[in-house]
């Protein structure tokens, strides 16, 4: 009888919650003995996961954002750093949250104890320092996108590109109709999705600009509707306080969850930056890709960067393939005039959906099983 793995696996955000889950679920199909401990959100816990704390207490984005939370965020730190120097786990799995999650790596790998990181940081595009610290923190990168592995490769830091579980969730085809019909959206109504993020700090900077946009647009086009999907519940209740304070006579449909068959069910998408645009490009939809964060944290952070682009749809194809709208950029006025082109330009769309079929197809690596594969491998067990 083979003998139960004891793994230590944190997610600080629900993306990283959805690469939890999926690589949680591939690691049993492979070592079906396997117990899981740290900290994730529904979908980790679902596999089988207890939290240690709310996931949603991570959940914070910025340079200077995380410091007024600093207090609680070092002793959660300190909190999982002592539970797994005592519980010695086999494993200890970091999903994202660099910041987070590689100060407990570089702790517990000090310890003897194995460690591994699962999806880069942005080395390649600000603070490349950071890379000789990831040396000394993981005994494993797993990296989603092909561009990101030179990089380590370069620094003698072993390294896995697993593809990303979305390209091998989305099919390369969208049923738009289908998308439609579930949420009971017309077939012949014109769509714009509106999606400005998950976080508070997030939607509170993007929704009312994204909402004002909404506003204009429906001057130039009287029949459009607008869809949010809402991240949480907190996220809805913050939205449609917003709504109905300023923007009562708006014709917005407001959803639980379910971003993605929103976006499909999309003409175009106004979107906040991260993890939601590579599912957009992957949904080979129309995108207006937006960021906005304190003037503070924009301030130190746009002096770092060493990258022309900040969206992943740009990163990925090396070009520029969508709008991006950043800090004062995105205001009403300039977000309609870019929508305009996403609405009306269907020649240009065409030529855009070759480039996100392309990369579409780069990212189809099998991911979970893949990274779950590299894991196993990494601590020589196989089921």
């Amino acid at each position: 009888m083979a003998k139960t793995l004891r793994i230590g696996i944190l997610a600080g955000e629900s993306s990283g919650d959805i690469l939890g889950a999926g690589l949680m679920q591939a690691l049993k199909s492979q070592y079906p003995e396997i117990a899981f401990e740290g900290i994730g959100g529904e979908l980790m816990t679902a596999q089988g996961l207890q939290s240690m704390v709310p996931m949603e207490r991570l959940s914070v984005m910025g340079l200077i954002e995380p410091l007024k939370r600093l207090p609680e965020l070092l002793r959660i730190r300190k909190q999982v750093i002592h539970y797994f120097l005592k519980q010695q786990p086999d494993v200890f799995i970091g999903i994202d949250s660099p910041d987070f999650n590689l100060n407990i790596e570089k702790r517990l790998k000090q310890a003897g104890i194995t460690t591994v990181h699962y999806v880069s940081p942005s080395v390649w595009a600000w603070r490349s320092k950071r890379i000789h610290k990831i040396a000394q923190a993981v005994d494993l990168m797993l990296t989603l996108f092909p561009f990101e592995k030179p990089v380590y490769e370069k620094h003698n830091v072993a390294v896995h590109c697993v593809g990303h579980p979305l390209a091998d969730l989305i099919p390369l085809e969208v049923d738009k109709v289908s998308a439609r019909e579930a949420l009971g959206i017309s077939a012949s109504a014109q769509v714009l999705a509106l999606l400005p993020g998950s976080r508070g700090g997030e939607v509170g900077r993007l929704a009312p600009v994204f909402l004002e946009c909404a506003s204009l647009c429906l001057q130039h086009w009287p029949q459009l509707q607008f869809v949010i999907p809402c991240a949480n519940v907190a996220r809805r209740e913050q939205i449609e306080n917003l709504v109905s304070d300023s923007f009562q006579n708006l014709p917005v449909k407001l959803i639980d969850g379910r971003s993605r068959e929103v976006m499909a069910a999309a003409d175009a998408i106004l979107i906040a930056s991260g993890t939601a645009t590579l599912e957009a490009l992957l949904l080979k939809k129309p995108m207006l890709v937006c960021y906005k964060m304190s003037a503070l944290s924009y301030a130190l952070i746009s002096r770092m960067l060493k990258v022309p682009y900040f969206s992943l749809p740009n990163l990925l194809a090396g070009k520029k393939l969508v709008e991006e709208r950043v800090q004062g950029e995105v205001n009403a006025e300039d977000l309609l005039q870019s929508l305009k082109s996403l609405l009306e330009d269907e020649n240009k769309q065409e030529q855009v959906n070759l480039e996100y079929l392309k990369i579409h197809q780069s990212l189809r690596k099998n991911a979970n099983a893949s990274a779950a594969e590299a894991v196993l491998n990494l601590i020589s067990v196989r089921g």
